[in-house]
């Protein structure tokens, strides 16, 4: 069988067929079909496909080359799950390379998040996958989390509507995974972790974003890899039974993280875990004779079955033709990701020299740029772990500017002999250049060494789920003692990141450049949060860009020149000290998550933000005149706002709307919409807002906020140009 979605006269087809035709509901058709099932089968879709002594080994090899299958019946036409995975793209093959999500929230714009799950959505069926597993959402209260490029900032709101966004977009191609459900912020622990959260702090701070996700039509859910208050994700009754099925009606299926995502195979099903991912591992070696001796009835084993087998008919009823393997990496997807490097990227500083914004330069002014840093010829598309993406092609900075500016663009190269990075002969070279040049570009920042996902935290628990002769404790403990000691010795590769400013070398080079040239910009290239002192002042411009996909280069280029605009706002606060924001060892074992974290923290704290959630800047200006308030139905609203284009440019703008409960201090983000408008003109822009995040817990539900609620319209969180109306709830 060849065919991801339903292969013609099987008896899965026939179950399609018959929900189509509405001979049969969904749960009549699938009953149906696992009825006929033997145990054996029922067993076989519980798990991976191939046995982990044969997996393992290559797997990341296999994991780049082609889709990872759980529970392919061929006789029974039953297609399985082609596990590929993301989120910057489809990880199979070469395939277009987006901007990271963070990038990506950085847009505030939910169509374009749409777009490019379709896109992905549309590569990773023409490479055979059905299954999608790129739609991280965690909310990381801490900054610094290694994988926190993969997810979408620390706003529940942004997070949940920028995920929801991707899984409609994926879903005519397939089915989709929402995860790491839940808590899963700190990387280096990860296996070994358990977080500690108030049922209230869970409820309001860290779920919201994966309800969002589900109610928008996930088809799985993945667990994660800590523990929850005690109990292991990928087996926790509480978030799969109580919240995941009961509170949230979810009716797709659970999916472990791969290998170490649970550690109780019986247990596991039990509690509602579906799917153990990539191998047959535990479950194929536990379940037979659990289901033999009574601990497993046919009716716990089925009931896993239906779910697994409902989702692929659902798929199979909606999903689109199979594309030609030319969508791949297409001139449209490219463009594509070149439009979300702009909207993402945020212009944090962009201060007059001269008389004027030094941002945009003026090609046809220009005689001589430097390009610097020890980033500016690296394509930098992320981390190297599982959401690694390898496409056809990049493009640099450096080259983004050559492909525009020619030989006018000066390069100093850093790791040249005669110069080696960092010692004071370079930093003398690159300021002569910048110097001599009427512009000088930094590009600093981090790259895959720095930070992202990380395997270094095997423990000897995890490292027994592997099997074979480390199944043993004493030789489990061995090898996991032997890789903390290989990674201390090597360069470090992935993880969190300890440090929240630039490297050392990197603010000597900043400074070094900005004192030879005014018109310096910097592009910062990262995953999460990176605090610019003590530099920012000496520069005229900085350009956030973080990892801003294979069209990077070129999206950089067109930006400094004027021919498209940063249109991003920050998605996570940016703090002057670091101790304003939580802190933690993250190489805990237990850890208490935060009530207070990110933007809401440093203001229940009184203490001011070096650059505020939701700000930054554009080549024009924009000024709200008035909101007006919408009638609420249930839990959502609309805004009005009136905005002008105060500038002289076309521009884009981020119409941000918050609210404060009456009985609280503490400000929520309840919509957002972007807008484009003319010079001197005059919009009214539509927001649909949300009222879960002024929801509150009470033990038994979620309420709804009472009373009369502040509304503000504004540029950014706090913006005091920002424009109020009252709402009476």
């Amino acid at each position: 069988m060849t065919d991801p979605v339903c292969s013609p006269g099987t008896p899965f087809a026939a179950v399609v067929d018959a929900v189509r035709t509405g001979e049969q509901d969904l749960d009549q058709a699938v009953d149906s079909l696992v009825a006929r099932m033997t145990d054996e089968q029922l067993l076989w879709l519980l798990d991976g496909d191939i046995p982990i002594g044969k997996g393992l080994p290559g797997m990341m090899e296999r994991f780049r080359r082609v889709p990872h299958e759980g529970g392919r019946i061929d006789r029974l036409g039953i297609p399985g799950m082609r596990f590929t995975d993301g989120p910057r793209g489809v990880v199979l093959q070469r395939s277009t390379c987006f901007p990271v999500p963070v990038s990506r929230a950085a847009t505030f714009d939910v169509g374009l998040e749409q777009a490019v799950g379709d896109a992905i959505g549309a590569e990773a069926r023409a490479h055979g996958a059905n299954l999608f597993g790129g739609i991280c959402v965690n909310l990381a209260p801490i900054p610094g989390w290694g994988r926190s490029q993969e997810s979408y900032g620390d706003d529940p709101l942004l997070l949940g509507e920028m995920g929801a966004a991707l899984a409609r977009g994926v879903h005519p191609w397939a089915m989709s995974t929402v995860k790491h459900f839940a808590l899963n912020s700190m990387e280096e622990a990860r296996f070994v972790l358990d977080v500690r959260v108030d049922e209230a702090t869970l409820r309001e701070v860290y779920l919201p974003h994966f309800r969002a996700v589900v109610e928008a039509g996930a088809d799985s859910v993945m667990t994660a890899y800590n523990s929850v208050n005690g109990a292991w994700a990928g087996e926790n009754r509480s978030l799969l039974a109580d919240v995941l099925r009961r509170d949230w009606k979810f009716p797709g299926f659970v999916q472990t993280d791969w290998v170490w995502g649970l550690r109780h195979p019986v247990e596991s099903v039990l509690a509602g875990q579906d799917l153990e991912m990539p191998f047959r591992q535990q479950r194929a070696a536990a379940l037979p004779a659990a289901l033999r001796d009574g601990r497993l009835t046919r009716s716990d084993i089925a009931r896993p079955a239906a779910r697994l087998l409902r989702a692929q008919v659902r798929f199979a009823l909606r999903a689109r033709a199979t594309p030609a393997l030319d969508v791949v990496a297409s001139p449209r997807h490219r463009d594509l990701a070149r439009t979300a490097a702009h909207r993402g990227s945020v212009l944090l500083r962009n201060e007059s020299v001269a008389g004027s914004p030094l941002l945009p330069l003026d090609a046809a002014a220009l005689g001589r740029v430097a390009v610097l840093g020890r980033l500016a010829d690296q394509p930098n598309l992320g981390d190297n772990g599982s959401s690694a993406v390898t496409p056809p092609s990049t493009s640099s900075v450096l080259d983004g500017l050559r492909e525009r500016l020619g030989d006018r663009v000066v390069r100093v190269d850093p790791t040249h002999p005669a110069s080696p990075r960092p010692n004071d002969s370079y930093l003398g070279a690159a300021a002569a250049a910048a110097a001599d040049a009427d512009a000088a570009v930094v590009v600093v920042g981090f790259t895959r060494y720095d930070e992202g996902e990380s395997l270094i935290a095997l423990d000897a628990d995890a490292r027994q789920l592997m099997g074979g002769h480390l199944r043993f404790r004493p030789i489990a403990a061995l090898s996991s003692a032997l890789a903390r000691l290989a990674g201390r010795r090597r360069p470090s590769r992935g993880g969190d990141r300890h440090d929240l400013h630039l490297k050392e070398d990197d603010v000597r080079l900043i400074r070094a450049v900005a004192a030879a040239n005014p018109r310096t910009v910097v592009i910062v290239i990262a995953g999460g949060t990176v605090m610019p002192d003590p530099w920012d002042d000496d520069v005229a411009a900085i350009l956030m860009a973080w990892y801003p996909g294979m069209e990077g280069g070129r999206a950089i280029a067109d930006m400094l020149l004027g021919e498209a605009e940063p249109g991003g706002r920050l998605p996570a606060a940016i703090p002057l000290r670091r101790e304003d924001l939580p802190t933690v060892d993250w190489h805990s074992r237990r850890v208490t998550y935060p009530r207070w974290w990110g933007q809401r923290k440093l203001d229940r704290d009184r203490v001011a933000a070096a650059y505020p959630f939701g700000f930054g800047l554009g080549y024009t200006s924009f000024e709200a005149g008035s909101v007006s308030i919408g009638p609420v139905d249930h839990d959502r609203f609309s805004a009005v706002v009136t905005l002008t284009n105060t500038g002289t440019r076309p521009g884009r703008h981020i119409v941000q709307v918050y609210a404060t409960a009456a009985d609280e201090d503490s400000r929520e983000l309840v919509g957002f919409r972007p807008v484009q408008a003319d010079p001197a003109e005059q919009v009214q822009v539509t927001v649909d807002c949300s009222l879960r995040p002024l929801q509150r817990w009470t033990g038994v539900g979620l309420r709804d906020p009472r009373g009369r609620v502040r509304i503000e319209a504004g540029s950014w969180w706090g913006d005091p140009a920002g424009v109020t109306a009252e709402l009476e709830l």
